[in-house]
């Protein structure tokens, strides 16, 4: 702290006269030489300490910016994760509306090439009811026309059978319950069978397994399966696919030929469905079935290739 002296008087009169020099000279337009010795000289002296006051405030500047626009970054940071996670999850919805579109415009085709009546619907949880083991609650039920023992497809093939419902809910057995078993017939020809959800005894391990009643049916992998029909179309109506036959197993002393089935449906995603609320007039027989692929063609070995 300053003492009021007449040192510090004259200390103070120097140098508010030695600024006042400073400002005049400085003000004085052209390159004089003595002004532009004392500017240099003045800078010489306090450039030095304003540097000194600018680099010891700086640690405060930055402090009382990041204090001041904290709240705001931190609340711009939430706004954007926030519209970040509103745009995943419009996106993800759009994916799966656009999946479950495509999943309906299969079922329509299919109900069109079976002349099937269906009313959609959405596989909403899977259930057990009455003691089966595979079963589907669907989101429709007697209010939109569903009775026990409708068919039910999606576009790919046979889902299964409606076993109970109610005005909003059905149940469904799906094929591949162990207590399932749909009339079956193998594609192009009329030897029949029956196609039962699980394996049967003394066959292989599957999801579905034909079983057919002619031994002598040739049958072999690759070959198409379809419902036969019941009677008035209930429970299944005819012509839906099935399954490909995946491997062909006589066992000894069996009185029919068993073979092992690749279901149409993938029933691990099942989600769009249809129940067949009106069948056709006439059997579909093959229509409904999709274009048989074709087999790879042998190349042919150079000559003298063993």
């Amino acid at each position: 702290m300053l003492r009021d002296s007449p040192r510090s008087r004259l200390v103070l009169a120097l140098l508010v006269a030695a600024a006042v020099v400073l400002l005049v000279l400085d003000a004085r337009p052209g390159a004089d030489p003595v002004t532009s010795v004392a500017r240099a000289g003045g800078e010489l002296v306090f450039a030095p300490a304003a540097a000194g006051v600018g680099w010891a405030a700086a640690p405060a500047v930055t402090l009382y910016d990041g204090l001041r626009e904290g709240p705001r970054a931190a609340a711009r940071v939430a706004e954007l994760e926030e519209a970040n996670a509103a745009l995943e999850a419009e996106l993800q919805a759009a994916r799966i509306d656009r999946n479950r579109s495509d999943q309906l415009d299969d079922l329509l085709h299919l109900s069109g090439l079976g002349a099937y009546e269906v009313v959609p619907a959405q596989a909403v949880t899977r259930s057990t009811a009455r003691g089966y083991a595979h079963t589907v609650t669907i989101d429709t039920g007697t209010e939109s026309g569903v009775r026990p023992d409708m068919t039910v497809v999606n576009g790919s093939g046979l889902v299964g059978r409606v076993v109970e419902a109610g005005p909003r809910t059905a149940t469904v057995m799906l094929a591949t319950d162990v207590k399932s078993a749909v009339g079956a017939r193998l594609e192009s020809t009329r030897k029949i069978g029956v196609v039962n959800g699980g394996s049967v005894p003394g066959g292989p391990e599957a999801d579905l397994t034909l079983e057919l009643f002619d031994m002598e049916a040739p049958v072999e992998a690759g070959d198409r399966i379809v419902t036969l029909g019941s009677h008035e179309g209930a429970p299944f109506v005819p012509g839906v696919p099935l399954g490909t036959v995946d491997e062909v197993q006589v066992a000894p002393g069996a009185l029919s030929r068993i073979a092992r089935l690749t279901p149409a449906v993938d029933f691990a995603s099942l989600d769009v469905v249809g129940v067949v609320v009106a069948g056709p007039d006439d059997d579909p027989r093959d229509s409904v079935l999709p274009p048989k692929p074709k087999k790879p063609e042998k190349s042919e070995k150079p000559e003298g290739e063993q």
